[in-house]
């Protein structure tokens, strides 16, 4: 078990989406892996800065999000970053999920958040074995 928390990025303009995936991911998503310390960001320069120190271990981004979507930000993340960290994608609607999987994600979450399953898609993506980025 890690001894260092893992860091989460979560993406959202709007600091109530934030916050219901946080909650609902939890402080420990499983109890193999370590806690999570999330980093909130509110805009894409944020999210460009925290994901180019290299020290996220997971981004989950808010498909909704204003002016820039989660599902197109991802895209790029998945083209720009060498060993892009795992990206999980939260969209409203089941039907936008052919969406995120364009973006690349590597996991799909649909709101309203279901703790159970929020959790445990975070954990089996932070599980999972980093796959490289694909280019275009």
């Amino acid at each position: 078990m890690s001894e260092q928390p893992m860091r989460v990025l979560v993406f959202s303009h709007r600091p109530e989406v934030r916050e219901s995936i946080m909650s609902a991911v939890g402080r420990r998503p499983a109890t193999d892996l370590g806690r999570v310390d999330y980093v909130e960001a509110a805009g894409v320069a944020e999210v460009l800065m925290e994901m180019d120190t290299g020290d996220i271990d997971l981004a989950i981004l808010d498909g909704e999000a204003q002016p820039t979507g989660g599902i197109g930000l991802c895209r790029q993340l998945k083209h720009e970053i060498d060993d892009c960290p795992p990206i999980v994608v939260a969209v409203r609607r089941k039907d936008d999920r052919w969406l995120a999987t364009w973006s690349q994600a590597d996991a799909v979450l649909v709101h309203p958040l279901d703790p159970l399953t929020a959790a445990e898609t975070a954990a089996d993506v932070l599980r999972g074995p980093r796959v490289p980025a694909v280019r275009a």
